[in-house]
């Protein structure tokens, strides 16, 4: 049994939710474990000067329950599956490939499961584009007033500062392209990971 670990890192409303379900949807024996299921309760996050709350750090994130979730994906991929109601109707083959994608906004910025991605892609977009992304969505809670520039894109920066200073092999990607695009550039790239693993 081989397996693959591939992080899908990316801004905020980069594509990196469309594009993980894509690859899943695609790859045998795959799952999608992704950052945002992992925050912690409103209650318990912080608040910067200006009262904005301080979602877009590690500590917003219960990084010990993802990163065991991860671990038990690696202890056995197929039960792990099965468990999250993902196995596949025909049986498990010994020498199949499994692969896991991960995906969230600070991913690469968490050194323990940094070092677990056999590949590394980062969905980036301009400015405005985030920002109309963003302000299209609905959160809960809610953003309030100013709270993209005040706070989500300057920790942005800030993050993906910290990220580049540590991480090398990084595959960036445009988020402006078609989805269809990005899906069949990233899938050929797996896919020639996975005939090299079989080799």
């Amino acid at each position: 049994m081989r397996k693959l670990i591939i992080g899908i890192g990316g801004m905020t409303n980069g594509g990196k939710t469309t594009l993980s379900k894509g690859l899943q949807e695609l790859l045998r024996n795959s799952l999608v474990i992704s950052q945002d299921n992992f925050f912690k309760d409103d209650s318990v996050v912080p608040a910067d000067v200006n009262g904005f709350k301080q979602y877009d750090t590690l500590d917003a994130l219960h990084m010990d329950r993802m990163m065991a979730d991860i671990g038990s994906w690696q202890e056995d991929p197929q039960g792990f599956m099965t468990s999250r109601g993902h196995a596949e109707d025909t049986a498990f083959e010994p020498s199949n490939v499994f692969v896991l994608i991960v995906e969230g906004f600070l991913i690469f910025n968490h050194g323990p499961l940094n070092t677990l991605f056999n590949k590394r892609y980062f969905l980036q977009i301009p400015y405005k584009i985030c920002k109309e992304r963003r302000s299209s969505r609905v959160y809960v809670p809610p953003d309030p007033p100013g709270y993209f520039d005040g706070y989500v894109w300057p920790m942005y920066l800030k993050n993906r500062k910290v990220m580049e200073e540590t991480v090398n092999d990084i595959v960036f990607l445009d988020g402006t392209k078609k989805s269809e695009m990005l899906l069949s550039t990233v899938l050929a790239d797996i896919q020639e990971i996975l005939k090299v693993t079989e080799r």
